[in-house]
């Protein structure tokens, strides 16, 4: 059975967006969630267990959270939900080899557990449709200007959640015949007259709704963490006729540092510490100083990609700590604005990142102003998958 997947990610999220702090994305399937954005969460859910892969929106940040997925080229959303499943499901049917199978996913959980996805496929082998859902346990209320005017009983209740799956050819024929609105398409095979099977759903498919949500899917996720902590050590000796970069920024000084790339201490022993968190080696490792593709390079490439590895491991930095060891030049004035570039390199807030300095007392090499070392540790949380 050759069986395909709709995102959903058309929606504006306006219950979301307006208690969204400003600044921040409007749209909900687009927030950052423990370093990736929620759809690219979702994408990653369903990939394992369909061949085909449909993005449906039009919001140029689609195609961007999902770069380097296995993925269709997004096809563009419609008014309502239904006209982007509409719109979906037609661009499936051109393709040479339509899928027997298609499940139905919103943009906005990025949450669900495999098991939840694969009984769903499995219950498709006897019946037309099949969603996810969980019973109603807490008492209903019907209300009207705030004043309850009826208590409905929650026997039979469940709440609907997605992946929903269908016959492809079914859920097709209906779409091209029904142009009514529904809230979901067990709806529509319901008015056709198709039984829809429920399998069991998990309170953790939880779907983006309101500033809240992310909050609880943040502890989701973070159950399924487990911390690692790495140290970064690094020393480079002073040189004469180049530019003291330190932390990503040009400081004014009448030296610069000796090495391959622009030297920047900062960002050399901040990297060793996140390599060495992820148990993946030290700068040299991935740059190696006798490659003169490095030569003068800009340390922020480096710690660039130190902050896409811990993305790519399905992880996040809680925070990072930084001393630079010298006699001068003084770091004090400068220490936010190190603060700042740092932040903006790994993508995470400020609030994550410590400059601070001292010195050697005039002791040592350091003491002698012959150069400057720095330490970092670096606290990460990374998915518990028997990974190193």
């Amino acid at each position: 059975m050759r069986i395909a997947a709709l995102l959903l990610a058309a929606g504006q999220g306006r219950r979301f967006s307006a208690g969204a702090p400003q600044g921040a994305s409007s749209c909900k399937q687009f927030r950052m969630l423990r370093g990736k954005p929620v759809i690219r969460r979702a994408a990653e859910s369903l990939l394992p267990h369909v061949d085909i892969l449909l993005p449906v929106g039009s919001d140029p940040l689609l195609a961007e959270s999902l770069q380097g997925l296995d993925v269709m080229e997004p096809v563009a959303g419609g008014a309502e939900r239904h006209d982007s499943v509409r719109n979906g499901l037609e661009a499936l049917a051109s393709l040479p080899e339509p899928p027997d199978l298609v499940l139905v996913h919103d943009g906005a959980r990025p949450y669900v557990p495999a098991d939840v996805t694969t009984n769903v496929i499995k219950a498709l082998e006897t019946h037309a449709g099949v969603i996810p859902a969980v019973v109603v346990s807490d008492t209903i209320k019907k209300v009207h200007d705030h004043i309850i005017v009826d208590t409905i009983s929650r026997d039979g209740l469940w709440r609907a959640q997605t992946p929903q799956g269908f016959h492809f050819k079914t859920l097709l024929e209906l779409h091209r015949s029904q142009k009514d609105i529904f809230t979901d398409d067990a709806g529509l095979l319901e008015r056709g007259g198709h039984p829809v099977a429920i399998v069991q759903g998990s309170e953790n498919n939880i779907k983006l709704t309101i500033a809240e949500d992310l909050m609880r899917l943040e502890g989701v996720i973070d159950r399924n963490l487990l911390p690692r902590v790495g140290l970064g050590y690094d020393v480079h000796a002073f040189a004469e006729g180049r530019k003291l970069i330190l932390c990503g920024i040009e400081i004014p000084h009448t030296k610069g540092l000796a090495g391959h790339s622009d030297a920047d201490v900062g960002i050399h022993t901040l990297c060793d510490a996140i390599y060495g968190a992820l148990t993946e080696g030290d700068i040299g490792r991935h740059f190696p100083p006798t490659d003169n593709e490095w030569k003068d390079m800009d340390s922020a490439r480096f710690l660039v990609h130190a902050g896409e590895r811990i993305r790519a491991r399905g992880g996040f930095l809680v925070n990072a700590d930084i001393t630079l060891i010298c006699e001068r030049p003084k770091i004090g004035p400068h220490a936010q604005a190190m603060q700042q570039r740092l932040a903006e390199l790994l993508q995470v807030s400020v609030s994550r990142i410590s400059v601070k300095a001292t010195t050697s007392e005039k002791l040592g090499f350091t003491g002698r102003e012959e150069g400057i070392a720095a330490t970092a540790t670096v606290s990460i949380m990374v998915p518990d998958n028997g990974e190193p």
